[in-house]
């Protein structure tokens, strides 16, 4: 049976919930919800773990413990215990080059300047899967990068968020799915 790992990256603590920067969380948190899993924190992973089956293979979902910009050791040790190869890896992530209500697909490619995204390429490699879901606003400006990425969502930006979920998991199952092919794919909401 093959095994699928899709991450979620964000920072543990309720002062981060619903912050952009948790967007990985959020859609990760759907994704188990949508495949009936579990949570439970697994210290050896530094992370929370859930595990499914869909399409008659084992999916691990994976909410790293260690903070945002250090989400690479969990994703390793994940990947070691259970002999996940690359192509077998997504990372769902906010990303602040693109506009809220972007989201792309993509596979490999640089860190864009995502520190999370970074530790993760130094950890396992490039060539990972990446659902991309844009949270940048006229608001960047005048924010600074670390203080946007750790606010909320808007009043407009929150009731856009169901149609940008949508389309983020829709490319989830997409990877998920042993017959379709995942593939560089931009939609904007």
């Amino acid at each position: 049976m093959s095994i699928k790992l899709v991450i979620g990256i964000g920072n543990i603590g309720t002062h981060f919930e619903g912050s952009r920067h948790n967007t990985g969380f959020m859609l990760v948190d759907v994704l188990a919800a949508q495949l009936n899993a579990e949570w439970s924190a697994k210290d050896k992973f530094k992370g929370l773990i859930a595990e499914a089956n869909k399409d008659g293979q084992k999916v691990v979902l994976l909410k790293p413990t260690t903070f945002y910009n250090l989400s690479g050791e969990a994703v390793r040790a994940v990947k070691d215990f259970y002999k996940i190869h690359n192509e077998n890896i997504l990372v769902i992530h906010d990303e602040l080059a693109l506009p809220f209500g972007t989201v792309r697909a993509r596979i490999g490619g640089s860190d864009a300047g995502n520190n999370g995204l970074k530790s993760i390429i130094a950890h396992v490699g490039a060539d990972v899967a990446r659902v991309r879901v844009g949270i940048a606003n006229q608001q960047l400006a005048t924010m600074g990068a670390a203080d946007f990425v750790l606010a909320r969502f808007s009043h407009e930006e929150h009731q856009q968020w169901p149609a940008v979920q949508q389309e983020a998991l829709q490319l989830v199952h997409t990877f998920l799915d042993p017959i379709k092919k995942f593939e560089h794919t931009s939609v904007r909401v």
